[in-house]
């Protein structure tokens, strides 16, 4: 792997999405790729964070349990990723756990490592700290919006946050077939709430379920029923 293929990997959101190819060629040359089996665990909440992910293949589910003993899904992570960074930057306890759905392979770099690379690059530091004030305002605009849409807009942003690319010849079907709980999880919603939804939009032409996994029919039609109040 070369620089330019990490930069091009790397999601818009990403920590290191404004990193300098110089900046990338160092991660790459400090980090050590690792693979995992589907189910296994990458990190779990809790634990020391001495390291942080970018995932180079596959999906994870990323989790956590609240105080209260529920679980919630707060995302899927694909190619491009970046796992771990809080625990990573401010010492503290991993706040997720991740778990391997689809085979993963991710570079891995310490802490150690990672302090060389600021050690070296002066100006790296300034950018990590937009990136990360950018990801938070992000991250509070889908919780406000989150908040203020009802069960079935809601349900259609989480959806539509879900689907493949639109150019492959799966683009109208999930990453993943859940579960109406575990789709409820990520959404936030009660099972019932989310088969009540699902079955008045297969009525109505919008989605479609068979075998466990929801396709999208009629994306426009979602996407119009995400953006109602």
């Amino acid at each position: 792997m070369d620089a330019a293929t990490l930069a091009e990997a790397l999601t818009a959101q990403s920590l290191f999405a404004d990193c300098e190819r110089a900046e990338l060629s160092d991660i790459i040359a400090r980090g050590q790729v690792r693979s995992w089996k589907s189910g296994q665990v990458l990190m779990s909440q809790g634990e020391e964070g001495k390291s942080l992910f970018i995932v180079l293949k596959g999906l994870a589910r990323v989790s956590m349990v609240a105080a209260n003993g529920r679980e919630i899904i707060l995302d899927y992570a694909e190619p491009g990723h970046v796992l771990g960074e809080i625990a990573f930057l401010d010492g503290g306890d991993r706040t997720a756990t991740v778990e391997a759905i689809d085979p993963v392979e991710a570079l891995v770099l310490t802490r150690g490592a990672f302090a060389e690379i600021i050690d070296k690059h002066k100006g790296l530091s300034l950018r990590l700290l937009k990136a990360m004030a950018r990801r938070l305002r992000q991250n509070n605009a889908v919780i406000e919006a989150d908040r203020a849409y009802t069960s079935g807009p809601r349900l259609a942003r989480f959806l539509l946050r879900l689907m493949m690319g639109d150019n492959s010849d799966t683009g109208n079907q999930l990453k993943i077939a859940l579960s109406q709980g575990e789709l409820g999880n990520f959404a936030g919603m009660s099972r019932e709430q989310i088969n009540r939804q699902l079955s008045a939009w297969v009525d109505n032409g919008i989605v479609a379920l068979k075998g466990g996994r929801v396709t999208i029919l009629d994306r426009e039609a979602l996407v119009d029923v995400a953006e109602a109040w």
